[in-house]
């Protein structure tokens, strides 16, 4: 609740108004309830959990009123709303439990079927699972090979990025995961073996924000560290790569980005592809350099990972930092919002299918702690850890798993930077006592000489020192670290140990719980002092309502308790502040040499005045033994006391996903108290450097403080723990094991099997002769760990809960190099003999890298007449330029080869009309040939067998189609006398990567979204597809669609997608949303594919408009009924055609 003050307040006047509630006079309201006792329902059914901020506002003007019957009403009315809004609450609570429950069955069934499957063989250890199911969790073979180079790209998009500097807390997108993604980059960039990082996110360039976040590229400072320095080349090291995409001149929150991000994988396809050719040059000897991995964070990155993957087939990493599913539960607990609602609101369905997608795409999912799988993946249609130890286990004893996959769950904790931490000499020894021979730890920034405040900024006058610190210009080069002063100056005995706590006032930080357990704790208010730093603000009413609320109620338990002089919380600080905030409380009372002269000062402008008097004297060094002490308290001068550093930080959330802040305090020497909800619970099995706690539990809070401040030998204990373990949560150690999980995956990259013999003559004329064809490379990796200096230190357990002892690291690692160095061209050189000859026939096709401009027909018509009428107009609006070379076409349907080849026959159209044909919605890829010898189906196409090494990653094959047929068996029309079918398998239309099926009644089937559940719920990866009006439904491979097929162009022959036009009808197939965004010109046909289509799209989980950038400038709609002059004019306009 936003605080317990207002409903204590609200209870006393209940109470106080009691008698009259059932009085005559008492209003409608109440009386038509009868006997209704509002101070019991309100302790029953409000304060049990109930979450509704603006109550506080109204319960505010309530007791400002003067009127007493004017008071009660309103509390009487009060009443009436909190019920009627508990009821909803309840009403929402139980639609959701039944949901729940609905899922449970759901997953259990599937379940299930999916053991059922897979129990058939279960002893047949004979039956072993192809190349792709075993990399796809991991292979324990591997061996070490030369250290070539590796390259590795990670997407995080939302929020203000740059290396210095950050803008933490700025706003609510750039916080925590901004700081990470930075260090990871940067530290990933110094380990020996990476040549190159990129962190790939948006540009933006608004008068709102700073002119460096629109700078298209910025270096990543290294880390000078012994051990990380390595070889620099030419273009190594870690980079910010800002690419441009969504409104321009505008910078907008993550819930808006949703429709932009095509428009972001294909700019960061064409980085990726121009840096690969770069490093080829440079240190590939000529063949292109492919990033090892592509790494999502949060959502939106993960959905860009996922077709950025896709179309350079190249293994994908995700990492969720907050999960959707997990935050619509929180936000339907509270009752304060509907489903739709929160849709709305946080786009929350959109967030939860890029989700399930980058489940479905991922080869690793890097989770912080067990509790996010256990509690927070588990929630997903496409994460089961059942089934996962299933798979696990069948792998190992080389059994098939039927088609299934389950990505691999690691824990890897957020690392930390340490380069700038400057330990205590007392840190790993206790307590020490300073004297003249040896000196005790620097003094905090609080404390400084004035002789040393002179020669640190190169004898420049002391006036402009103190008038830089007043005026607030801190660029003045010497530690005196003013913000401390901020914090000191609201206590009345600074020299108390202190109790920090860094969190937002938000109520799930549970500060008010915090501050609750220390006022009532009288020992500890005698033995500390409290300090929240909760963020930054300038005035409360400033605030949002529900920071606010908080912030109201922690400012009247200071109040309450009389905690002034006991308590800080300061308005402002800076990300480099924090530093000195830890180190401050980790040294609380400071050792005062006896002959040291101390002058006491109340102010820095009585530090100022001291300064001018005495500057003479400071420049012959006079007063070289004076030091000043600023802010009104000093020790006294002959005094001897020694280093007492009993400081805690505390960390009380009601559930905390991680917890980096526990590991900052470690690092600075402060033992933790932490909430046993969330992630502090692993930290603490690895530290061991304090005591966790119940955060609703006041009283458990209150004493494990106490016993830390109290107990000097526990302190001391916990202290030197977290100092000898924190260097497992180092950015070397995460990326050590980061690298090492990257390499059990399976080597992927854009690789080509055709030959190319032939093709230069064939194209030596063309206009896109710079851009060459992607040769078959194999990507060799740099990766050494330092064998000889950490030998086992980098171990690579194949299991969720590290269980499995093998190999020793190194050896694992280098086994695992050697895997990535020869394992896919091993597995690809059986059969690619009987491919050759298909292949080479595409290499004779160049004529989509000679064109200007490629206009793709991907209209889902009723009929084959719109069809073909839709065909001409195209041809029409290109004009003179269809024939002359200059513009190209494709087909995009979800029609087969064979029904291209009657659809056009019946047009009267060639096969060479067009340069490429994609069919069965994606999944297979056609190009033209006049010899009809090249097809084995004898029709004048050639397959591009290519384009099915790129899409065949997670195919399920066989068991697939296993589970299909059983869904479709099960989907029967209740109805009908004999309960007939409504779906049945399409044998005819079914191809090798697209198993086809035939729906009776379209408006029987179920919604996609159900059966794209079913799939995931057994491990399943696909992508399903209704189109054609509903009749048919096509399941393809889960990264293949049109859209991915015009991006494998792209890749494969260097087809500009920007270059493109794709002509859309105003609905279509329900892959259609894909065709929308990108950089590509889009022109959508009015008046085609406007009635049947759209029960397709009915039951979607989010609205069209949700993903698609209507409003871009790259998306025009034609009139209702047009011709090819109206396309023609709105080419024009798009910059396609010369008017």
């Amino acid at each position: 609740m936003a605080g317990n003050e207002w409903i204590n307040s609200y209870l006393e006047a209940i109470l106080d108004v009691g008698p009259g509630i059932d009085d005559a006079k008492s209003s409608l309201l109440l009386r038509e309830r009868g006997r209704f006792s509002p101070t019991r329902y309100f302790v029953e059914e409000v304060i049990t959990g109930f979450d509704e901020t603006d109550l506080h506002r109204a319960w505010v003007r309530a007791a400002a009123t003067r009127s007493p019957q004017e008071r009660n009403t309103r509390l009487e009315n009060m009443c009436w709303r909190i019920w009627n809004l508990a009821r909803k609450k309840k009403e929402l609570e139980g639609d959701e439990s039944q949901r729940m429950a609905k899922r449970r069955l759901e997953r259990e069934r599937g379940r299930r079927e999916a053991t059922a499957d897979m129990s058939e063989d279960l002893s047949e250890g004979e039956k072993g699972d192809v190349i792709s199911d075993v990399s796809a969790h991991g292979d324990s073979a591997r061996a070490r090979m030369p250290r070539i180079s590796s390259v590795d790209s990670s997407c995080s998009l939302h929020g203000l990025i740059r290396g210095e500097n950050m803008e933490l807390g700025r706003d609510s997108d750039t916080g925590g995961q901004v700081k990470y993604v930075v260090e990871l980059a940067r530290a990933l960039g110094a380990m020996p073996g990476v040549y190159r990082v990129d962190l790939l996110t948006r540009q933006v360039s608004a008068p709102e924000v700073d002119w460096s976040y629109g700078e298209p590229t910025e270096m990543l400072t290294p880390i000078s560290s012994e051990g990380f320095m390595h070889e620099i080349g030419e273009s190594s090291g870690s980079y910010i790569v800002r690419i441009p995409f969504g409104p321009r001149n505008k910078y907008i929150p993550k819930e808006f980005l949703w429709p932009h991000i095509p428009e972001f994988v294909d700019g960061a396809l064409n980085h990726i592809i121009q840096l690969s050719k770069v490093l080829g040059d440079q240190i590939g000897g000529g063949q292109s350099v492919w990033p090892i991995a592509i790494h999502g964070h949060y959502a939106d990155a993960g959905d860009s990972a996922a077709l950025i993957s896709g179309a350079l087939n190249v293994p994908m990493l995700f990492t969720g930092h907050s999960l959707g599913r997990d935050k619509l539960e929180q936000l339907l607990k509270q009752g304060r919002q509907s489903r739709e609602e929160i849709n709305m609101t946080y786009k929350i369905m959109r967030r939860i299918e890029a989700e399930e997608l980058s489940l479905d795409s991922s080869e690793i999912i890097i989770t912080s702690t067990r509790q996010e799988i256990q509690e927070q993946w588990r929630l997903y249609d496409g994460f089961d850890p059942i089934i996962e130890r299933k798979l696990r286990a069948r792998i190992k004893r080389n059994v098939s798993c039927h088609g299934r996959f389950m990505p691999r769950m690691v824990i890897i904790p957020p690392g930390m930077e340490f380069h700038h931490i400057v330990p205590h000499d007392d840190d790993m020894d206790g307590d020490t006592v300073g004297n003249e021979d040896n000196p005790a730890s620097p003094d905090p920034p609080i404390w400084f000489n004035c002789s040393d405040l002179f020669s640190a900024v190169d004898n420049k006058p002391m006036k402009f020192i103190f008038n830089s610190l007043l005026t607030g210009d801190f660029d003045v080069n010497f530690d005196f670290g003013c913000y401390i002063w901020q914090i000191m100056r609201f206590f009345s005995n600074p020299r108390k140990p202190m109790i920090l706590a860094l969190a937002r006032p938000d109520p799930k930080k549970n500060i008010t719980t915090l501050v609750k357990a220390f006022g009532e704790c009288r020992p500890l208010r005698e033995l500390a002092n409290l300090t929240l730093i909760m963020g930054n603000r300038d005035g409360i009413d400033e605030m949002s309502s529900t920071n606010a609320s908080v912030l109201m109620s922690i400012l009247k338990l200071i109040d309450k308790h009389d905690l002034y002089g006991q308590v800080a919380y300061p308005k402002h600080h800076k990300q480099s502040d924090v530093p000195d905030i830890y180190r401050l409380a980790a040294k609380t009372k400071m050792e005062i040499k006896k002959e040291l002269t101390t002058v006491r000062l109340t102010s820095l402008e009585e530090a100022y005045q001291l300064a001018l008097k005495n500057e003479a004297q400071l420049r012959h060094s006079t007063l070289k033994r004076t030091r000043v002490v600023v802010g009104g308290f000093s020790t006294s001068q002959n005094a001897s006391s020694v280093y007492c550093s009993n400081g805690v930080f505390i960390n009380p959330a009601f559930i905390e996903p991680f917890g980096l802040t526990l590991i900052e305090a470690a690092a600075y020497g402060l033992p933790t108290v932490a909430t046993k909800n969330g992630g502090p619970v692993d930290i603490h099995r690895v530290l061991d450097n304090g005591l966790l706690v119940d955060p609703h539990d006041q009283q458990s809070i209150a004493d494990a403080l106490l016993k830390l401040v109290a107990d000097k030998q526990l302190w001391a204990r916990c202290r030197q723990n977290g100092l000898k373990n924190i260097h497992l949560f180092s950015w070397p150690e995460h990326c050590k094991t980061y690298l090492s999980r990257i390499l059990s995956c399976r080597p992927r990259h854009p690789q080509w099997e055709s030959s190319n013999d032939g093709f230069e003559d064939s194209e030596s004329d063309s206009p896109g002769d710079s851009l060459r064809d992607i040769q078959d490379i194999s990507l060799n990796l740099k990766l050494s760990f330092d064998g000889e200096k950490n030998e086992g230190s980098c171990t690579l357990d194949n299991n969720l809960d590290s269980e499995e002892n093998a190999l020793d690291g190194k050896s694992k690692l280098e086994n695992a190099v050697l895997a990535w160095s020869k394992g896919l061209r091993d597995t690809q050189k059986a059969g690619s003999t009987e491919k050759a000859d298909q292949n080479t026939s595409s290499s004779k096709f160049p004529a989509l890298r000679r064109r200007k401009h490629i206009f793709v027909i991907a209209v889902d018509c009723d009929t084959i007449t719109d069809l073909l009428g839709t065909i001409q107009k195209v041809f029409e609006a290109a004009g003179k330029d269809r024939t002359a070379g200059p513009i190209g076409f494709i087909l995009s349907t979800s029609l087969t080869i064979s029904e291209i080849h009657s659809l056009l026959i019946s047009g009267g159209l060639s096969p060479t009309d067009f340069d490429a044909f994609i069919c069965n919605s994606g999944s297979d890829l056609y190009y033209p040939s006049l010899n009809t010898e090249d097809s084995p189906s004898g029709l004048p196409f050639v397959v591009d067998l290519d384009y099915h090494l790129h899409i065949e990653y997670r195919w399920g094959g066989e068991g697939l189609r296993k589970t299909l047929v059983r869904w479709a068996a099960s989907t029967v029309d209740k109805k009908s006398e004999n309960e007939e079918p409504v779906v049945t398998e399409d044998e005819q239309r079914s191809t090798t990567y697209c198993y086809a099926f035939k729906a009776r009644n379209p408006a029987l089937i179920p919604p996609v979204k159900e059966l794209r559940k079913v799939m995931r719920i057994q491990a399943l990866r696909c992508h399903v597809i209704y189109c054609q009006n509903g009749t048919k439904l096509h399941v393809i491979p889960v990264l293949a669609s049109r859209s991915q097929a015009l991006r494998y162009l792209y890749v494969r022959w260097g087809t500009d997608l920007s270059n493109m036009v794709v002509f859309a009808g105003e609905c279509g197939d329900t892959d259609y949303e894909g065709l929308l965004g990108g950089v590509h010109k889009t022109v959508i046909l009015k008046g085609l594919c406007s009635s049947e289509h759209n029960l397709l799209h009915a039951n979607r989980n989010y609205p069209l408009e949700d993903v698609v950038p209507f409003d871009s400038p790259n998306i025009v709609q034609t009139t209702e009924g047009c011709n090819s002059n109206d396309i023609q004019i709105l080419l024009g306009k798009l910059g396609v055609l010369k008017g």
